[in-house]
């Protein structure tokens, strides 16, 4: 690796050693990227901030529960909130373990622990709209035998985990005809639109308020207890003890199945910051801030009831209305637009540190070139997330992975276009150089590289605008930008936030775009630009 590149690479880990941190004084609060689990996560960071023993460091929407897991093993951050069933089944993989007290033993030697149960089970369960179900006597789960036309939609995880989909098939000889994936919020629009026809929901999911959804009954009862607890490391409690304490006194059996509902359909339907909610419920905020409106809240036997039980939901509650829409605050919309551009210039700045020199060799040695470029081009094939996923057992979570990942992805425009400049000139004109007795250097730089410059201005530019789109992706592994806007909007389903992130990244690929404009102006030769 030349100078540069490692002058390059000490500065992305000097920034991430310093945007990590140090362990000591810190409680890393994480979770998924689906409501009940910001909710449960800005709980936990209120109490921390609360007790006052130590600061918070929130790192929420990390994805689903390999990323969220993965997180917690390596030390990224100390808490969040998880499942008996997915820590048994997923984490574990021993479905036998059932108490609180035999999982935590069995997480013991790996250095982690969990609290006792917080009062509710968040049980998967299968939905169907109500007119679906009356047509067809839907009812329970074994009913959807014989109705292999059903389309359904199904989040990844469901149709991923043993105990989902795959697991639930084979338990109950089903068989479907059609079964996509789809974000699970998307979903809820989906089988509102009549689009599709059956969906795994979550017992507490606030959106099952809003819709005419039936839950079949798991009759058989193939899912396992999804207990909600604590999942965190197991040094926290020593290291944090009022803290931890404050956290089993507030939240340990406080929260039964219908109060989770009501806070999941405060942020769902009335469209409050999860903030206020985690305010509301630890009773910061007015008298009354605690409950919601009459209707959004479940009625009893209809959509909020207990795992296992069909029901519909009650009557859809108002829109929110447009001052109900949550807003994003200019200091957190600045730290995203911040952490945006630094993960943008750092992976670019790495691509053309690597991809000039590349292009460059290519050019030279064209055979070994032409293998250069189709490894380069190969890793394009590779789902920007899958990749992503790939960094986090080498590098953990945050914004190294995210980084080499996105420096990765910026190599082929850069590579490739300063091989195509280089290769384009004219031999006459490099015959005319060596005649002029300019060394292989001299050449390069006062020759070579300033005719292939438009070529190779174009490629950085091509890099810069790709990569500010492809890095809306880190937020999936805590990597920070306009992602986390999106991926909250995505779980709470909210068009306005995913919007604001949206359009933040479009607005940073236009001023890329001019800011490349503009250097054309000085990279390119006068005559060549003419």
């Amino acid at each position: 690796m030349n100078g540069l590149g490692r002058a390059l690479l000490m500065a992305v880990l000097a920034y991430s050693a310093s945007a990590a941190g140090t362990s000591d004084g810190v409680v890393r609060v994480g979770s998924k990227s689906f409501t009940e689990s910001y909710i449960i996560a800005e709980i936990i960071a209120q109490i921390v901030e609360e007790v006052g023993e130590a600061r918070v460091a929130r790192q929420v929407g990390l994805g689903g529960t390999g990323v969220t897991y993965r997180a917690l093993e390596s030390g990224a951050i100390d808490v969040y909130p998880e499942y008996t069933g997915t820590i048994a089944r997923v984490i574990v993989k021993d479905p036998t373990l059932v108490s609180v007290d035999a999982i935590r033993a069995r997480l013991e030697p790996r250095g982690l622990t969990i609290s006792g149960s917080l009062g509710f089970a968040n049980t998967y369960a299968l939905a169907v709209g109500a007119e679906t179900a009356q047509r067809l006597g839907l009812k329970t789960v074994g009913d959807l035998r014989g109705h292999a036309d059903l389309r359904a939609a199904f989040s990844s995880g469901f149709l991923e985990r043993d105990d989902g989909w795959p697991g639930l098939a084979r338990f109950y000889g089903l068989s479907l005809a059609h079964v996509d994936v789809m974000e699970h919020a998307l979903t809820y629009r989906a089988i509102a639109a009549r689009q599709v026809d059956l969906m795994d929901v979550f017992s507490t999911d606030g959106q099952l308020e809003r819709l005419q959804l039936v839950l079949l009954d798991d009759d058989r009862h193939f899912f396992p207890d999804y207990s909600a607890v604590l999942f965190a490391r197991r040094d926290l409690p020593a290291r944090f003890p009022r803290t931890w304490a404050r956290l089993r006194e507030v939240l340990e059996d406080r929260i039964d199945h219908r109060r989770m509902a009501r806070l999941n359909a405060m942020a769902d339907l009335d469209r409050r910051p999860v903030a206020d909610v985690a305010r509301a419920f630890l009773g910061a905020a007015s008298p009354d801030a605690g409950t919601v409106s009459s209707e959004a809240r479940p009625a009893s036997g209809e959509a909020g009831t207990a795992p296992g039980k069909a029901g519909t939901a009650s009557r859809p509650a108002p829109s929110a209305s447009p001052e109900a829409h949550r807003w994003t605050p200019p200091a957190e919309l600045w730290a995203l637009t911040r952490d945006h551009l630094m993960l943008v210039l750092a992976s670019l700045a790495a691509a053309v540190a690597l991809g000039l020199p590349m292009g460059i060799a290519a050019a030279r040695y064209r055979r070994a070139g032409q293998v250069e470029l189709s490894v380069i081009a190969m890793l394009q094939t590779i789902p920007a997330l899958a990749l992503l996923m790939f960094m986090i057992p080498l590098f953990g979570i945050g914004k190294v992975p995210a980084l080499i990942a996105l420096s990765l992805y910026a190599l082929l425009p850069v590579a490739r276009n300063t091989y195509a400049g280089m290769i384009a000139i004219e031999p006459q004109l490099l015959e005319i150089a060596f005649v002029l007795g300019l060394g292989r250097l001299r050449r390069l730089l006062q020759v070579e590289l300033p005719l292939a410059s438009i070529s190779i201005m174009a490629g950085i530019k091509t890099a810069a605008v790709m990569t500010v789109g492809t890095a809306t992706l880190a937020a999936f592994i805590g990597g920070g930008g306009y992602g986390s806007l999106i991926v909250r909007g995505l779980a709470l389903d909210d068009t306005a936030t995913i919007l604001v992130g949206a359009a933040g990244a479009a607005v940073m690929a236009l001023a890329f775009h001019a800011l490349f404009e503009l250097l054309d102006r000085v990279a390119i030769p006068r005559g060549l630009r003419r």
